[in-house]
Formats: C-alpha cells, sequence, structure tokens
C-alpha cells in the first residue's frame, strides 16, 4: 500500500497553510488556516473493508517547563514523546482519497465537533485536548485534524507522521471519545497492511 499527498512530499516541509501555527516576527506566531493536507492512497490489500488515518509527532517534548519561555531553548537531545495531530477512522473501503481541508480550514477554538465526520468515518480527540485543557479561552474537545504548532524554542525540527491503516473490519471497535494510543491498540488485531507519509515543520527561525 502507498501513501502520497499533494500537498508535501514525503520528507518535505508542511506548508503553513496546514499548520495550527506559523512564525510571526512581533509574537513569535500566530494562528494559520490550519487545514488538514490532501491524501491518496493505492496498492490496497484483498479482504480490506476500512482504513484508518493517524497522524503523530514523535518529536514532542517530554518535559514541558521550557517551551515557548523567553530565553530559553529546548535542548534538541531532550526526550521526546508523541503527540498525536489527527485520528479518523472508519474510512469506507472504496475511499482513495481525503480533499485537502476537507476535515479541518480553520483553527476552531475549544475544538472541532465530533467524533462524527462526513461519509459515516469518526474522528477522535487530538492531543491538543490535553494541551490546551488549562487554557479558559481555548479549553475543549478537540476532535479531528490540529496541525502543528511546534515550540518556537525548540532547537529540533519536528516530523509529522501520516499513517494510514488497512483493516479487516468495517467499523473499528471503540468507544465515542478515543485517544491516539486506545485507536492503535485497536487496530493491531484488525490491520492488513499500513504505510506512511512524514512531513516536517519548525517554529523556530533559526531552523526554518
Amino acid at each position: 500500500m502507498q501513501l502520497s499527498s499533494q500537498t508535501f512530499t514525503d520528507g518535505g516541509r508542511i506548508p503553513g497553510k496546514c499548520a495550527f501555527a506559523v512564525p510571526d516576527p512581533q509574537h513569535h506566531l500566530k494562528l494559520s488556516s490550519n487545514l488538514n493536507p490532501q491524501l491518496s492512497w493505492q496498492d490496497v490489500p484483498a479482504g480490506t473493508r476500512s482504513f484508518a488515518l493517524v497522524c503523530h509527532d514523535p518529536d514532542a517534548p517530554s518535559v514541558a517547563t521550557d517551551v515557548n519561555v523567553e530565553g530559553r531553548t529546548i535542548a534538541a537531545d531532550l526526550p521526546r514523546a508523541d503527540f498525536f495531530h489527527w485520528l479518523l477512522v472508519d474510512i469506507p473501503e472504496n475511499v482513495r482519497g481525503i480533499d485537502e481541508g476537507g476535515h479541518s480550514h480553520e483553527v476552531t477554538p475549544r475544538g472541532k465537533p465530533g467524533p462524527d465526520a462526513p461519509g459515516g468515518m469518526r474522528h477522535g480527540l487530538n492531543d491538543y485536548t490535553g494541551w490546551n485543557a488549562g487554557d479558559s479561552e481555548m479549553a475543549g474537545d478537540y476532535y479531528g485534524y490540529d496541525g502543528p504548532c511546534p515550540p518556537w524554542n525548540d532547537a529540533r525540527v519536528h516530523r509529522y507522521v501520516f499513517t494510514l491503516y488497512a483493516l479487516d473490519c468495517e467499523r473499528l471497535p471503540m468507544g465515542e471519545d478515543f485517544s491516539g494510543n486506545a485507536v492503535l491498540a485497536a487496530i493491531r488485531p484488525h490491520m492488513l497492511a499500513s504505510a506512511t507519509l512524514t512531513g516536517t515543520y519548525t517554529l523556530n527561525p533559526a531552523l526554518a
């Protein structure tokens, strides 16, 4: 199975229009268009009954103390953790692509609604749900896609890994409010094949 995008190339930079935030010379960052990227796939294995899509950042700082703090830098060798940006399950077997902006076209304070998505699909809760939990203006349930917003003082360029899974079930056995690790656990016994596509992004002007 192969996964590709007209929005960015494998290993290339994700455009700012698909990010949660873009660089700003006065305030370090500002909110962006937050469009989900275009994706398409082919060479689907026999027996596929649905697909699941997961996007995660494996380069999120494991310690948030210095995140976006003036005068501090997040060291490139700081241990990292996963941050899930998009969980989309129950993609019908006959679907072979997702349009740019079809699932997200702006930053939505307090999060986009869910879990229901177009075409009978379902969105899970991305990790902005936990990240914004303490922010009175942004706290809420963040379903669907929300793009890159790595710390502007991070010395590491972040990777965003889009993984498509071909599954042997029409509907993934999940509750309504599911997170990244729960999706991966549910996928494991039903996976027939997978394909990945990786983009990069940074808000650090020294790395741009």
